[in-house]
């Protein structure tokens, strides 16, 4: 049974297809007498309104809908035009399918709407070839598409929050744990789930490629590291008191108080650059504390870190001249490293409102857009996914393909309504060959439950118009919201129904119409599956396997030159290691996994493998290779001391265990033996950055993680089990 919000949401959209398919039809048909005009006008609204997914508010789906318009107009002409042949409407098919489908690389509005404009040239482009008539096809589309955005503004859908406003409750909740400490671990990481991606409304995800989107996704990012962040550290057993500690979380907590007041209010965010001051002076603090005895900074009055006694009112005031315990400087890493995550969160919402950075972000490589122009962020979107590695792609190539070849076999054979073939194609193909298979047997099943009680409509009322313009009406009503209630097989029988009444009144019918729409969606039925079979038959699955490989790979060969960075005695040799490889990697695993869970309603998916624990990984391994070398607490020894060269030894251990657990990802299976990390034993803060320590130690147990995930037996999902499961980007 579906949620009562998503059934009244199914009865709101066939409303508003209804409506405005009726007060373009019916006008254009008997009024004008303009049939091609009144076809037109009603698969418009079926087309943007029902095989359309457009997100978004009321608004935001008739902006959406509007901005349509201009290149529906062109399809439409350019499909009248090419349908003088097979060959030249084949060759059109498969380039404008192409591009339609590759369009979800710009986000979900333009995803959503991509079906609808493929439908568009899909009807210009079949016989008959009649250019005379592309006034009355570019009126009627132009009425339908006016109409349905008309109806989507009186009949909008409920507002969902905003990603503002979720990303101020976020920084709201992290701003109460630093200031506090009294948020429950469980607390913070559940605000940070919320923040996920898969968990938000496909309107509300910055999924754009221009600066604004790309700064708020990476601002969520952050807010989600922050809280866990918190959620770690309220976790960690208690030490003696450190006032430096304390003060820089209450730094933190005051940023993001300042950030969530900025978003909710549309005020003017906080000027970076104030914590990455408080950030230094706490680091300064840490070595003037590890180069000699301990004397804890003792808060000054306006809240400055500096020199003073220990209080001997508080009995976990460490004595002074005594060395800070390991326990105090893990804890000072952690807070060290969550200020990093609130100070990414600072700079991004920066650009997000601005543009524009309003100072050059360090480091350049973690905010590498921020310089560019809109058209080159956009051009690398595209070409960044110019791959056969990107799902985006595969899945544009898919689908051009099976239009193509439905197009083809349909003008070839002369099929009557051909267009039929190609609207199966479009409608009951998915991205993996067992799902298309679930899809196109209920709606043959379906379709062929419709055409039986169609063809009896049309031999009981026989050539009586007036009877099909009484039920055309009820019968989208009905078709287009109980259709998608009860599942595939209604759908396409209820439409079969809703078709023929409409065709009846255009021309004369027979019972034969019927039998051509079962031809037709059972010939799209074998081409989709013959497509799928042909092109990349299991989805994502495998290339997720791939693509999770490739970015542990890549990330793990920046453990060692990060411990370098930090090692290494010379301040001026302390370079970051490039990240951008890395980063695009990331970018092609996380559409991997996105489409992956997507597929996991229609695919028996498998346990296994713990994909979302491979993308935390690897941020870890990429924040920490951007934080470390500009904050990292150093050795003051030298460079050969026996813990820098343990250190050196972890790091190529872990890349080693990288690479390893990466080849056991890609052939589905571990391989070789484990790595362990030693355990880290108290040591003087001299011989070794504890910051590395930290840093090192949280990957190996995240390795573990993964390896422990992939040596659990493969089994099928249990049904019922939602299909983002708990996890996602």
């Amino acid at each position: 049974m579906r949620p009562t919000r998503e059934r009244a949401a199914i009865l709101r959209r066939s409303l508003r297809v209804t409506l405005a398919a009726s007060a373009g039809f019916y006008p254009f048909l008997y009024a004008a007498e303009m049939p091609a005009a009144a076809l037109y006008a009603l698969f418009a609204p079926i087309a943007l309104g029902l095989l359309s997914a457009i997100p978004g508010s009321g608004r935001r789906q008739a902006l959406v809908t509007l901005c349509a318009l201009p290149p529906a107009l062109v399809l439409a002409t350019l499909g009248t035009l090419l349908a003088v042949d097979t060959w030249a409407a084949t060759g059109g098919m498969l380039v404008i399918g192409f591009l339609l489908a590759f369009a979800a690389v710009a986000g979900p509005r333009p995803a959503g709407a991509a079906p609808g404009l493929q439908l568009f040239y899909i009807l210009a482009c079949f016989p008959p070839y009649a250019p005379e008539v592309l006034g009355e096809r570019l009126a009627g589309l132009s009425v339908g598409v006016l109409l349905v955005a008309l109806s989507q503004v009186l009949l909008p859908d409920p507002p969902v929050p905003s990603y503002r406003d979720r990303l101020a409750s976020a920084l709201v909740t992290a701003a109460r744990a630093a200031a506090t400490g009294e948020v429950p671990p469980q607390d913070l990481r559940e605000a940070g789930s919320r923040m996920r991606l898969s968990h938000l409304p496909a309107s509300e995800r910055p999924a754009g490629a221009g600066r604004t989107d790309r700064a708020r996704e990476q601002a969520g990012r952050a807010v989600r590291r922050l809280l866990d962040q918190l959620a770690t550290l309220a976790e960690t057993p208690r030490t003696p008191r450190d006032p430096a500690s304390d003060t820089l979380l209450g730094r933190v907590a005051e940023l993001s108080d300042a950030c969530a007041h900025s978003l909710r209010t549309g005020s003017r965010p906080p000027v970076p650059g104030a914590l990455e001051r408080a950030m230094r002076d706490f680091q300064s603090e840490r070595i003037r504390a590890a180069s000699g005895p301990y004397t804890p900074a003792m808060p000054t009055p306006d809240g400055v870190p500096g020199r003073g006694e220990p209080d001997s009112r508080r009995p976990d005031s460490p004595p002074a001249g005594r060395t800070p315990p390991a326990a105090v400087l893990r804890r000072q890493s952690q807070v060290l490293a969550l200020a990093e995550s609130a100070r990414i969160v600072e700079i991004s919402l920066d650009i997000a409102a601005n543009g524009r950075p309003t100072a050059p972000p360090a480091p350049r490589d973690q905010f590498w857009y921020a310089g560019l122009s809109t058209p080159t962020l956009w051009a690398r979107r595209f070409l960044g996914n110019v791959t056969l590695r990107s799902v985006l792609f595969q899945n544009a190539v898919r689908t051009a393909l099976g239009l193509a070849a439905a197009r083809l076999v349909a003008g070839s054979l002369g099929l009557a309504h051909g267009f039929w073939v190609l609207l199966a194609v479009l409608t009951l193909g998915r991205t993996t060959v067992g799902a298309t298979w679930r899809q196109a047997r209920p709606a043959l099943i379906g379709n062929a439950v419709g055409a039986l009680v169609a063809g009896a409509l049309v031999i009981g009322f026989g050539p009586h118009t007036d009877a099909y313009a009484v039920l055309l009406a009820p019968a989208m009503l009905v078709g287009f919201s109980v259709g998608p209630l009860l599942g595939t097989a209604y759908t396409q029988g209820l439409f079969t129904l809703v078709v023929a009444t409409a065709f009846a009144q255009l021309a004369p019918v027979t019972w034969k119409l019927s039998e051509a729409r079962m031809v037709d969606v059972a010939t799209g039925s074998v081409v989709g599956l013959l497509c799928g079979l042909l092109a990349w038959p299991a989805g994502a699955r495998r290339e997720v396997r791939r693509a999770m490989a490739g970015l542990l790979r890549t990330c793990g060969g920046l453990v060692p030159p990060t411990a370098e960075a930090l090692l290494t005695p010379s301040p001026g040799s302390r370079a970051a290691p490039q990240t951008l490889p890395s980063l695009h990697r990331l970018r092609l695993a996380e559409a991997a996994y996105a489409q992956y869970r997507s597929e996991s309603g229609t695919a028996a998916q498998e346990t296994g493998p713990d994909w979302h624990a491979v993308l935390i990984a690897a941020d870890h391994m990429l924040t920490g290779a951007h934080r470390l070398p500009r904050f990292g607490l150093r050795p003051s020894t030298g460079p050969a001391n026996p813990e820098a060269v343990r250190a050196r030894g972890t790091a190529a251990g872990l890349q080693a265990e990288a690479d390893r657990i990466a080849a056991g990802l890609a052939h589905g299976r571990p391989v070789g033996e484990p790595f362990a990390v030693a355990e880290p034993q108290e040591y003087s803060p001299a011989s070794l950055s504890v910051d590395l320590e930290v840093w090192m130690t949280s990957l190996g147990h995240q390795l573990t993680r993964i390896e422990a995930s992939m040596a659990r037996p493969s089994r099928p999902r249990p049904r019922g089990l939602p299909s983002d499961g708990t996890a996602g980007p």
